[in-house]
This record gives C-alpha cells, structure tokens and sequence, in this order.
C-alpha cells in the first residue's frame, strides 16, 4: 500500500489520469479568442498526474486527520464545538440560502435579510443585549 502521508505531488507519475471528462458537445474554441492574452497562462501548469484511486486514497487519508464530532471524543464543556458547526452547516444547506451571493443585489435577498434581522431581534431579547 502506498504512502499517504505524503503531498499529492509526491504521488505523481507521469502520464497518470485520474478523471475521464465526457465528449464535448459544443464547437471548439481557441482561448485567446474570447479571453485577452494578458489573462492567459503562458507556461504549463503544473498539476499532479495521479490515478484516480491514488487521489480518492491521499484526501481520504488527509480528511481522516481533521479532528471531528463523529471521529473522536470532545472533553466536557466543548457543545458548541461540537454541534454548532453541524447546526450552521445545515442551514447553509437549505435552498433558501445555499445560492446567496455577498454581492447579489438586496431587492433579490428581502427574505433572508428579514430572516436575519429577526433572528438579531430575538436573540437580543432573549439575551438582554442592546441590538
């Protein structure tokens, strides 16, 4: 079994191809012909050519060292270490929010803005905060 504790291009090997991409099905266009050439990479890009097995085994090993809730134990008084981020990373998911912008135009998030600003309202009453 290989080393997985070493930097993915270490893993690489020349000629290596670790994904397969579906026929394209649109015409072929030359960069440079939609995109300035001061945009454009002039010198090859340097990407790890690794199998596809080799890539799913190295960030399954690298993600297995993450400390997290469902992998080891967290000492008392750490809950919202725990369970906020799996809380907050559920809502992000929701549909309403999952496709908002920082830059999106504010008549478009009317209703997530009311949402935030009645979660503020009630937190800060049920705290006693000031808003």
């Amino acid at each position: 079994m290989k080393d997985y504790d070493q930097l993915i291009f270490e893993l690489s090997k020349p000629g290596r191809v670790g994904y397969q991409l579906p026929n394209c099905d649109v015409e072929l266009v030359e960069a440079s012909s939609v995109i300035p050439t001061e945009f454009l990479r002039s010198d090859e890009i340097d990407f790890p050519e690794v199998s596809e097995i080799d890539l799913i085994r190295h960030y399954t090993a690298l993600s297995t060292k993450n400390y997290g809730v469902e992998t080891g134990f967290y000492p008392l008084g750490s809950c919202t270490m725990k369970y906020n981020p799996k809380m907050n990373e559920d809502n992000a998911a929701l549909p309403c929010s999952k496709n908002l912008h920082p830059y999106q135009p504010e008549e478009t998030v009317q209703g997530s803005l009311e949402m935030m600003y009645d979660l503020a309202d009630k937190l800060s009453k049920i705290a006693g905060f000031a808003k």
